[in-house]
């Protein structure tokens, strides 16, 4: 038996966040990142539309990094303080991803972190509040997965938590929200969600309604992601739909190697999570076209590439994603972003340990032992072809 699972109300288009007035309770915080969702005056607006729905509301602010538990845990205390019935996650998948580890906590204070990484065996939500999600960016489609992922701040490794109970109740995907998002994050946040498209069309529990989403958000990012970036605000707007597209696929598919070892090597080297996806996503379909590169040779054909065989669309594939970094001015390499030789060798054995052990490695569509995670890592760090 197969699942799907998405928020039960998505909200999208020119004025979505109009929703925000006719809420039912009283009390909402609001988990948000820097200062640029106050500069552009999208907080004070979405403030004003719950006061006119009558909901009193508290800010939690501060989620400039990647979200790490010592946050969680100072954002947990202001919820208890303030006691809300709505918690919303507004920006990109750090301030979603803190907010709703932070409504888990808040919901179920005795829960061990370690238990709840454990993959879809989160205790139920809902008992005191419930979740929406509210996206800044185009990519991680936070406020559609039932994932938050997390580094553990004694460790630094990052944490994926899963669960069908993490799927927010409501996503708002109003375009306003994305109008003033800067040229790199465009890139890092897109090219995540074309990493969404290609890991959950070949994850091992993908599906029919899996594998439409997957290729439909795939076209639509082929589209119109070069012009998004290039500053045109149409185009923007249907990569804001396409990302949610995106998350609805790898919610219920789930993803592969390429986030296995971006989750965690990106905390190490100080890599945003989805330039890091962008640098592995080549290496990891060259290893991955061992078992299934039908799919790739399917997926190159629906965005227009051209090929007379599968493994000609499958090389296809991969050099239109080299393609799109270039444009976009994100780095081939580790080594081109900046990380040292000296640097990678002192983590690389511990990050492919780790990167085995994520859960996004037991969806992959081929078996990966340790030494081969060791190998990707480092034919991403010195550019070299994966043959093995």
């Amino acid at each position: 038996m197969n699942r799907f699972t998405i928020p039960r109300d998505i909200y999208f288009g020119e004025n979505a966040l109009d929703v925000l007035t006719s809420l039912e309770g009283s009390k909402a915080a609001l988990v948000i990142g820097g200062n640029s969702v106050k500069e552009n005056g999208n907080l004070d607006k979405i403030k004003q539309k719950l006061t006119n729905g009558g909901m009193e509301t508290t800010v939690i602010d501060g989620i400039t990094t990647e979200p790490e538990t010592d946050m969680i845990n100072k954002g947990v205390e202001i919820l208890n303080d303030f006691n809300p019935d709505w918690i919303i996650g507004i920006g990109g998948g750090s301030p979603m991803d803190a907010a709703k580890t932070m409504w888990v906590f808040y919901e179920h204070p005795d829960l061990s972190f370690e238990d709840a990484t454990k993959p879809f065996e989160l205790p139920n939500l809902r008992g005191k509040a419930k979740f929406i999600g509210i996206p800044t960016t185009s990519g991680s489609a936070s406020e559609i997965s039932n994932l938050s992922v997390i580094i553990e701040s004694e460790t630094g490794f990052k944490y994926p938590l899963a669960d069908f109970e993490l799927t927010p109740d409501i996503a708002v995907i109003d375009p306003v929200m994305v109008e003033s998002m800067p040229k790199h994050i465009t890139a890092y946040t897109g090219m995540d969600a074309i990493t969404h498209t290609i890991e959950a069309y070949v994850a091992k529990p993908r599906t029919i309604f899996t594998d439409s989403l997957a290729l439909e958000g795939a076209e639509v990012l082929e589209e119109n992601l070069v012009n998004s970036y290039n500053g045109d605000m149409d185009a923007r707007e249907q990569v804001h739909y396409a990302q949610a597209m995106a998350g609805m696929a790898f919610a219920n598919a789930v993803l592969g190697n390429a986030h296995s070892l971006s989750h965690k090597s990106g905390p190490t080297f100080g890599i945003p999570h989805g330039c890091a996806n962008a640098i592995y996503l080549p290496y990891v379909i060259q290893f991955n076209r061992a078992v299934v590169e039908d799919r790739f040779a399917a997926y190159a054909k629906r965005i227009g590439l051209e090929g007379t065989s599968d493994s000609e669309l499958t090389d296809a594939l991969i050099e239109w994603i080299n393609s799109m970094n270039t444009q976009m001015n994100i780095p081939h390499t580790l080594k081109d972003y900046g990380v040292s030789e000296e640097m990678f060798k002192a983590h690389v054995d511990e990050m492919a340990a780790h990167a085995v052990e994520d859960p996004c490695t037991g969806t992959n569509p081929r078996e990966t032992s340790t030494e081969e995670m060791k190998k990707l890592y480092e034919a991403a760090f010195y550019g070299q072809d994966v043959n093995f």
